[in-house]
């Protein structure tokens, strides 16, 4: 089947735009109809750009087009939560970017909107498309090497973000190292236990809004596997994206992607290209196979490659994240179910 889906996109900024583009132009399962953003001015700017005519400040007109069948949430992620509700007793089929919500009521309370109405939910974590990660996993998957034993995930950001947003954004574990709660499950499994260290190292004026820069958070799987998470928000090289599983008969590594592959040889020796410089160059065709995936999902009724459990259980690792730094102590998933 080549239908294409039908889908409206709510919030245009930084990552709207991006989905914006892949949408109109790299998705081929996508018609995308319309946009909103409460910024009505940045949404027409976007929607110029992109050949899309129809504009909207208010998402609920969007919801009450029969026409429209699935919906983008790329909104802040305070208002997440909310629009998958109205969205679900819409009868639309969502997209929504992670985390659904910072506190985990209102997660529940969205999932159970998604679950009464019978739509379908995809959360965000783009990198579990990344064709190098998937082959780490397939490997591991396969038993080839043996069963895991430690799990390692690399995460640097190139700078830290402004000081406006990090007060809003849940915090290192709840913005930047929820992909990596959400990875481990995806490589490993089941996580069991958090025990987490963190620290400014950085920028001094995180102390003031309880937020960290830099993390190592060790994790223990049900099914025994040890992980380890490394966390900084200024590797001043790039952007530093390695995961690797350690196995019984060997080793399954995903290492850094450069610009490109060229080493230059002079007298002082060999030198080759930077990494990736940030997360939209790094993971750009992750985003445009999530979404190709969702809207394939909906046109042929098959389950979404992630769900809003998947979506839940991140942000349950992140809370244990924050509690174990608290409370210097390790913290059992399970109390938070």
């Amino acid at each position: 089947m080549d239908r294409k889906i039908n889908i409206a996109l709510i919030g245009t900024g930084r990552m709207g735009s991006v989905h914006v583009g892949n949408l109109a132009r790299r998705v081929p399962e996508a018609n995308l109809c319309a946009l909103c953003d409460i910024r009505l001015d940045v949404a027409q700017k976007v929607g110029q750009e992109n050949g899309i005519t129809r504009v909207v400040r208010d998402y609920h007109e969007l919801l009450d087009d029969p026409i429209i069948e699935a919906v983008a949430i790329i909104t802040s992620t305070d208002t997440h939560a909310q629009i998958i509700i109205d969205a679900a007793k819409a009868g639309k089929h969502i997209f929504c970017e992670k985390p659904i919500a910072l506190d985990i009521d209102s997660i529940r309370q969205a999932l159970q909107e998604v679950e009464n109405a019978g739509v379908k939910l995809q959360v965000g974590f783009n990198r579990r498309f990344d064709k190098s990660f998937q082959r780490v996993r397939e490997i591991v998957k396969s038993g080839e090497l043996g069963r895991s034993c430690i799990f390692k995930i690399t995460n640097y950001d190139p700078w830290l973000p402004s000081m406006e947003f990090l007060k809003v954004s849940g915090g290192l574990f709840l913005d930047m190292t929820i992909h990596d709660f959400d990875m481990s499950r995806f490589q490993i499994g089941e996580v069991e236990e958090v025990y987490a260290l963190g620290s400014v190292m950085i920028d001094p004026a995180l102390h003031d809004i309880g937020d960290v820069d830099t993390a190592v958070i060790t994790l223990k799987f049900k099914d025994g596997t040890l992980g380890l998470i490394d966390n900084s928000r200024q590797a001043v090289y790039g952007y530093d994206q390695r995961v690797e599983t350690f196995c019984l008969n060997g080793v399954a590594m995903a290492q850094n992607e450069s610009v490109n592959t060229v080493l230059k040889g002079d007298p002082e020796g060999f030198h080759g290209a930077r990494i990736q410089p940030y997360f939209m160059q790094r993971f750009a065709q992750c985003y445009v196979d999530e979404m190709s995936q969702f809207l394939a999902a909906v046109r042929d009724g098959t389950p979404t490659p992630t769900t809003g459990q998947d979506g839940l259980m991140a942000v349950l690792i992140g809370h244990a994240a924050w509690r174990s730094v608290h409370e210097h102590r390790p913290v059992r998933i399970a109390e938070f179910e």
